[in-house]
């Protein structure tokens, strides 16, 4: 696949919307203006395990403005109860605190939230469990149809390779809980309509053609009579990548007052049992190496917890399937199930944890083996996949590591473990890998017209979760019809749009954009060059038999300097800098946003995101934003963000991959290597809070 070369793509475009973002005119899913509206508000489950015996509403009921108290005993009854998630109001049992048990619409939001407290729950309460322990004995191996890959690997004689390694790392990671929060909670504004029966949602969603299924199936409505809207969305990393029982809560209570449009937004605390989060992990890694630090053995196992409602797998082990060259080598996924709101994506599933035990371990085999721990990387490059043998489709891990210590200053610094003095503050540098999957998600549907204005008008039904999309897509459609930015007018955000595929797994760019070229070339094949106003064609983006040939990876190298105060154990990481392979860079403006945005998000979860569960009640002790701890301006110092100069010419026309994840990959490993290197303490668990280096 060839495609022509313009300036548009590469350039250092604005963001399209930018304008309307900062004058507070794009308008977001709750902002959807309607007459006169009601307003839901939900009571959630105060109890881990059991069952609403009793759920009292009468005095919510008699509260002036309140329309509607939903409950298991009065809600619509669902087409599609299959998925337990979205069985809301189906049942009165009770699978997790925070579930929802009632819900109250009514005139004003005001309104609806005090008729909420109004209602009271009796419950039969049940014994529960709710904490992750690695040790537990009903942990159990998760079927591949819930991974989408093999949940244990295993490759050569790995007992044997351990056995004569020269060198042996063999310790135990951990990482946390960490909750989704992007800056606009989930939110859905809900219509029903009758005669026929039609729902109507204006979502904060990452896949308008997602919800849309999902809701046409738990209600039983043709996929025509269901349209999703998201014109803008507030950040979503994952969270807002699929449904959640939020939306189908939202159309049951439209459902109950037809006719009338229903607003409802989570608070803040809401969003910490309802919308997913990263499974805490306890992983072991075994690396068996020879004298000089080359790789004979590695070795991962990970257990994560799931809910008993639903599966969802934190597949750390992946990425030691492929990373570096060794003879032999196994992983392994266990699951807990517990009394627990569903896990789901968050920024780099799998990859960011497992990445932070794999290059922490790294570090370890480094530091053993008398090695630069850059140096030992670049030893242990394999020539081709280690899990698949295929070829990669550009790998350029060492060019990353290379340049990002020539530009970090690496080899500068005492590379003796700490304790390094300046001052009060102990100095130290660490570096460590990053990785992600170049995906290419079939699927996406675009369309091309022509109008009488001269301008192309370009439709798919992709969203923009804050990311640039709209911008990049603009520019790769100039591209592909070889004119200026400006004779493109582009329609994203709307299931009645063509059919696209979610803003997840950092697939958006290369999905949606193949799905553009196609339509471009079809739209060529069928008008010419010279097409007449009203001319369109629309096309599906075809198979791409590449993707089976080629192993398909983004790579990239942090750096970061920590100083940690000698006698608080404050943490500051003053420098960051990263260098990636990420293939050709659609718009270097929004690249780097999405680059350093996820460096920060990985500086966040190295020094202090962590959901801490009381296991009394099973809900979480700091559930929002004054107690969940995120990086704010006063811990960013400076972040530099770098890429290599390239293009893979077997992903997509564009030669492009995504850049939204691979940010966050690696980078906690990075600052826990340099707070070692600075305070001579290993810390093997995240976060790096101050009493971690107290001793």
């Amino acid at each position: 696949m060839t495609a022509p070369r313009t300036p548009a793509v590469g350039a250092p475009t604005a963001r399209l919307e930018g304008p309307a973002k900062v004058t507070g005119t794009a308008p977001y899913a709750y902002e959807h203006p309607a007459t006169d509206p009601l307003y839901l508000h939900p009571v959630l489950s105060t109890v881990a395990r059991g069952r609403a015996t009793v759920v009292h509403t009468a005095e919510a009921e008699l509260l002036k403005g309140v329309h509607a108290v939903l409950t298991s005993a009065n809600a619509p009854r669902l087409a599609d109860t299959e998925d337990a998630e979205f069985a809301v109001l189906q049942s009165d049992e009770v699978a997790f605190r925070g579930q929802f048990v009632a819900a109250v619409v009514a005139e004003t939001p005001e309104t609806a939230r005090e008729a909420a407290a109004l209602v009271r729950v009796e419950y039969e309460e049940r014994p529960h469990e709710v904490e992750l322990d690695p040790g537990h004995q009903d942990l159990h191996t998760p079927r591949e149809s819930d991974t989408g890959s093999p949940p244990d690997t295993r490759q050569g004689d790995v007992e044997a390779e351990l056995a004569r390694a020269v060198v042996l790392v063999d310790e135990v990671y951990r990482t946390p809980r960490q909750d989704n929060n992007p800056m606009e909670p989930h939110t859905t504004v809900a219509l029903w309509e009758t005669l026929p029966d039609r729902l109507t949602l204006y979502d904060s969603t990452q896949g308008v053609h997602t919800v849309r299924e999902t809701m046409a199936a738990v209600f039983g409505l043709d996929p025509e009579n269901v349209r999703v809207t998201a014109p803008h969305v507030g950040g979503g990393f994952g969270a807002k990548g699929a449904a959640k029982a939020h939306n189908v809560l939202a159309g049951l209570a439209a459902r109950a007052v037809p006719g009338r449009t229903v607003k409802f937004a989570l608070t803040r605390r809401h969003m910490f049992s309802l919308v997913g989060y990263r499974s805490p992990t306890v992983q072991r890694i075994r690396l068996g190496a020879d004298a000089a630090g080359r790789l004979g053995a590695v070795v991962h196992d990970s257990t994560g917890l799931t809910s008993r409602v639903k599966e969802y797998v934190e597949q750390s082990g992946l990425c030691s399937r492929m990373m570096y060259a060794a003879p032999a080598r196994a992983t392994t996924h266990r699951l807990a199930a517990l009394d627990v709101p569903i896990p789901f994506w968050m920024r780099a599933p799998g990859e960011a944890p497992g990445m932070f035990a794999l290059e922490t371990a790294m570090d370890e085999l480094a530091e053993a083996c008398g090695v630069d721990p850059v140096e030992l990387r670049v030893r242990n490059e394999p020539g081709a996949d280690p899990e698949t043998g295929r070829p990669w489709s550009g790998r350029r891990l060492v060019e990353c590591l290379r340049e990002g210590a020539e530009r970090f200053g690496w080899y500068e610094r005492d590379p003796s473990p700490g304790p390094h003095r300046d001052g009060q503050w102990l100095v130290g540098t660490g570096v460590a890998s990053a990785v992600h999957p170049r995906a290419n998600n079939p699927g996406s549907v675009a369309e091309v017209e022509y109008g009488s204005d001269g301008r192309y008008t370009v439709s798919i039904g992709a969203v923009d979760i804050g990311t640039g999309a709209r911008t990049a897509l603009t520019q790769i459609s100039a591209e592909a019809l070889d004119c200026p930015v400006g004779r493109v007018r582009l329609r994203i955000g709307d299931s009645d749009l063509p059919g696209a595929t979610v803003a997840g797994g950092s697939s958006g760019t290369s999905s949606w954009g193949t799905a553009v070229f196609e339509a471009v070339r079809a739209f060529r094949d069928e008008h010419g060059a010279d097409p007449g106003p009203g001319a369109r064609t629309r096309a599906e983006a075809s198979h791409n038999p590449d993707l089976e040939r080629y192993a398909m990876y983004s790579f990239g190298a942090h750096f970061a300097e920590v100083r940690v105060h000698a006698d608080t154990g404050e943490v500051r990481v003053p420098r960051m800098l990263g260098v990636f392979s990420v293939g050709r860079v659609i718009n270097p403006r929004t690249a780097r946003s999405q680059l350093v945005g996820g460096m920060v998000m990985g500086l966040s979860a190295a020094l202090h995101e962590h959901s801490v569960v009381d296991p009394r009640h099973g809900h979480v002790v700091n559930g929002d934003l004054a107690g969940y701890h995120v990086a704010t301006n006063a811990d960013v110092g400076g972040v530099e963000a770098h890429w290599l100069d390239e293009t893979d010419p077997h992903l997509n026309p564009m030669g492009a991959a995504g850049v939204g994840e691979i940010g966050i990959v690696g980078m906690p490993a990075a600052i826990g290597n340099a707070a070692r290197h600075a305070t001579g303490l290993r810390v093997r668990e995240l976060p790096l809070t101050p009493d971690r280096f107290l001793h």
